[in-house]
């Protein structure tokens, strides 16, 4: 990645028109052929950019461009549309480049698979005398989350969501209605768990006999301690 800190201005050709005034901002030139300006504001996003696949070639400025104190020119031409973004640097205050290698990607944290592992693991969560049957019990429909019994021996199949909503519950009401017309189950009854429930999703939910549970997925790896927050 070439990271090039320059004052320029910025012209956009092509099915839009834009134009940035001289001003000192930051471009980027990826590995990929990308082109970006940002500015030290609007946060990831740039000012002007073109994708790949484009080409990047550097000229020499016209004499009155030399005049107006333009030292070099970019312009980038994007391939499929022929659009063009032309980058007139007047000074240069950084250019440097690295090899970033190859990038492993966005490895999430807190998905529905790590809650799931959490309270497979913290089952009690659930209540008094819960003990886990199984994860990933398999229906004729898929798989629901986790399957328990409360203290009294009942089924207890469990949704797990990062984020509740209507559908979830839909979902977790196929699976309970699928798993009561197994004998060896029923009667079944369900949780519905997420981070965050959402108010229409935890009424559908009262009104079909699931029971709510919010998850905090923080205190649940070991990372909060609720006793020691004012709230």
């Amino acid at each position: 990645m070439r990271l090039v800190i320059a004052k320029c201005s910025v012209d956009y050709a092509g099915r839009l028109s834009a134009h940035l005034p001289v001003a000192t901002r930051l471009l980027l030139v990826k590995a990929d052929g990308s082109v970006l300006v940002h500015s030290d504001s609007l946060s990831y996003k740039p000012l002007n950019w073109m994708s790949p696949p484009c080409t990047l070639a550097q000229v020499d400025p016209e004499q009155a461009q030399l005049d107006a104190g333009v030292t070099e020119i970019w312009k980038v031409t994007q391939a499929k549309t022929a659009d063009m973004l032309v980058i007139s640097i007047h000074e240069i205050m950084l250019d440097s480049t690295h090899d970033l290698g190859i990038d492993p990607g966005l490895q999430k944290d807190g998905v529905e698979s790590d809650l799931q592992k959490l309270l497979a693991e913290q089952i009690e969560l659930l209540g008094d005398g819960y003990h886990l049957v199984r994860r990933e019990h398999m229906t004729a429909i898929g798989p629901v989350d986790i399957l328990a019994k409360d203290a009294s021996g009942a089924s207890v199949a469990v949704e797990i969501k990062r984020r509740g909503d209507i559908d979830g519950v839909e979902q977790l009401t196929r699976y309970l209605e699928l798993m009561n017309r197994d004998p060896h189950l029923a009667p079944v009854v369900g949780v519905f768990a997420a981070q965050e429930i959402k108010p229409q999703a935890r009424m559908l939910a009262q009104d079909r006999g699931i029971r709510c549970l919010l998850l905090d997925y923080d205190a649940m790896r070991g990372m909060d301690d609720s006793h020691s927050r004012l709230f």
